[in-house]
C-alpha cells in the first residue's frame, strides 16, 4: 500500500479532529471520508489504528460511539504538515462542517452508558456536555440491563424535555 495516500487521510483525520472543540465520533470521520469515495473501509481503519498507536489521537468508546480527540503530538504534526492537504479539500472538509457541525455537536453532547455496579444492580449515567463542561449528569440504579439500556435509549431521544422540566422544576 503506498504511504502518500495514508499520509494524507491521516492528514485530514487530524484537520477535521483540530477543526472543532468537541470529540468527533469514528462514524462521523468515517460517513465524511467513505461518502466522498476517497478511501475504503479497511484503509480507515487501519489509518485510525495507525494513528491511535502514534498516540496523535485519543478513542473513548462510550456505549456504541468510539469518540476520537487530537493529542498535543497531534496538533504539532499537523502544524508541520497541514500544507499537504489541498485547498479544494480543506474546502470540502469546511462545507461539511458547516453543514453538519451542529448537529455532529449535538451527537456527541449528548452521553448515556450504563454498567453493572458492584451491589449487582446497573447504573445508567445520562450526561449533556457542551464545550467540555457537564450541564447534567444523572445517575440512576436500575435492576437489570434490558431497563438501563431502555434509559440510556430514551435519553438519547428525549434529553432536551428532560432537562427542560429538570431545569423547569428545580429551578422554579
Amino acid at each position: 500500500m503506498f504511504q502518500e495516500p495514508l499520509t494524507l487521510y491521516k492528514l485530514i483525520i487530524l484537520h477535521m479532529i483540530n477543526r472543532v472543540n468537541f470529540s468527533l465520533t469514528k462514524a462521523q470521520i468515517m460517513d465524511f471520508i467513505l461518502e466522498r469515495e476517497y478511501t475504503n473501509f479497511l484503509t480507515l481503519q487501519q489509518v485510525i489504528g495507525e494513528l491511535i498507536d502514534a498516540n496523535m489521537i485519543k478513542a473513548e468508546s462510550i456505549r456504541n460511539r468510539t469518540h476520537l480527540m487530537i493529542t498535543e503530538e497531534g496538533v504539532e504534526t499537523l502544524s508541520y504538515f497541514r500544507h499537504r492537504i489541498s485547498e479544494s479539500m480543506r474546502a470540502e472538509i469546511e462545507d461539511f462542517f458547516q453543514k453538519h457541525e451542529l448537529e455532529m455537536r449535538n451527537e456527541v453532547s449528548v452521553i448515556s452508558d450504563y454498567y453493572k455496579s458492584t451491589t449487582g444492580e446497573f447504573e445508567a449515567n445520562l450526561k449533556v456536555k457542551e464545550n467540555n463542561i457537564t450541564l447534567v449528569n444523572i445517575t440512576l440504579s436500575v435492576p437489570n440491563e434490558d431497563t438501563a439500556a431502555d434509559i440510556c435509549d430514551n435519553w438519547q431521544k428525549n434529553n432536551q424535555d428532560i432537562y427542560k422540566f429538570l431545569v423547569e422544576t428545580l429551578f422554579n
